[in-house]
């Protein structure tokens, strides 16, 4: 058998998610790093308690709650207005009609949704990241 460290596979593209490659030196970075090798780095009791912490959450919950409200609230709209109210929901509107409209738009305001989310999650994650910031050791 020989001695020489088995050729690894995995392959690389360079980027920061790339698999350490075996028998490499130095540290790990840290999006590597277990929970063990992780703790004592950041108070998070601290964290947690820090106002600025808690304006975050706040702001969260601000949009994340009423947002999944009027999803939820949308979404089974559709249904709903179908049995309740079918004959207009049968109503036609060029070659389709209001429930397909209906239907149809509901793609339209998921994407919006999203879009809007993903807007406020990165302001989400710069305050987090200020926060986190201010804790490092």
């Amino acid at each position: 058998m020989s001695s020489q460290t088995p050729r690894d596979f995995t392959p690389e593209s360079g980027g920061p998610t790339d698999v350490a490659p075996i028998g490499r030196t130095g540290a790990k970075p840290p999006h590597e790093m277990t929970a063990d090798e992780e703790r004592g780095n950041i108070d998070w009791d601290e964290i947690a308690a820090d106002a600025d912490f808690k304006k975050l959450l706040v702001a969260k919950i601000r949009f994340i709650a009423p947002t999944t409200i009027f999803f939820l609230v949308y979404y089974f709209a559709l249904p709903i207005l179908v049995g309740w109210f079918p004959e207009f929901m049968k109503t036609k509107v060029g070659n389709v009609n209001y429930a397909y409209l209906f239907a149809l738009s509901q793609f339209l305001m998921a994407w919006v949704v999203a879009a809007i989310y993903v807007g406020k999650a990165a302001g989400w994650d710069k305050a987090a990241d200020a926060i986190l910031a201010k804790f490092k050791k």
